[in-house]
C-alpha cells in the first residue's frame, strides 16, 4: 500500500481513508464485477462520474496499490486498469456490501436468487473471482511485454 498519513491508528479509519468515498467504491465495483477496464468504460457507468473525478480516483487507487494501469497493447496512449492483489483482497468486502445492500434496497438491480447464491457460496465466488482477475491482469502484463 502507498504512503499514508497517520491521523489515527484505527484500521477502519485507514480503510476509509483509502476507499471510503462513493466514487472509489463504485470504481472498485466496476473493476471487480463488471470488468470495466478503460477510462471510457468507467465514464459509461450509470452513476455518471465526471472525467476529472474519475481520473483523480484512478490515480489514488494506483498510488494506494489497489489498481495497476497497463498500457493497451493496441494503442499505448490508452490504458487498461486491473485490480492488484491488494485490490483483490477487497473482494470479500464488495461481496458483503452487495449482499447487504441488495437485501435492503427496495428495487435492487441484483436478483434475490443471485444474492442468495452469493450469500450461500461466498468463499467459492471470491476464490473464482480472484483467480479470474489475477489471470486477466497477468495476461495483460504478458501481452504488454510481447507488444
Amino acid at each position: 500500500m502507498g504512503a499514508h498519513r497517520n491521523r489515527s491508528r484505527c484500521p477502519i479509519a485507514f480503510c476509509l481513508d483509502v476507499v471510503g468515498d462513493r466514487w472509489t467504491l463504485l470504481i472498485l465495483r466496476d473493476l471487480a464485477f463488471f470488468r470495466r477496464r478503460s477510462f471510457g468504460d468507467f465514464l459509461a457507468s450509470a452513476e455518471g462520474i465526471s472525467s476529472n473525478i474519475l481520473a483523480e480516483r484512478l490515480r489514488r487507487l494506483e498510488r494506494s496499490g489497489l489498481v495497476v494501469r497497463v498500457p493497451d497493447p493496441q494503442d499505448r496512449r490508452r490504458a487498461r486498469f486491473f485490480l492488484t492483489e491488494d485490490g483483490l483482497d477487497l473482494l470479500p468486502v464488495l461481496v458483503e456490501m452487495t449482499i447487504w445492500g441488495g437485501r435492503r434496497h427496495p428495487n435492487s438491480s441484483v436478483p434475490r436468487a443471485q444474492l442468495e447464491r452469493w450469500s450461500d457460496h461466498r468463499e467459492e465466488l471470491i476464490a473464482r473471482q480472484r483467480g479470474e482477475h489475477a489471470a486477466e491482469r497477468e495476461q495483460a502484463l504478458a501481452d504488454l511485454s510481447v507488444a
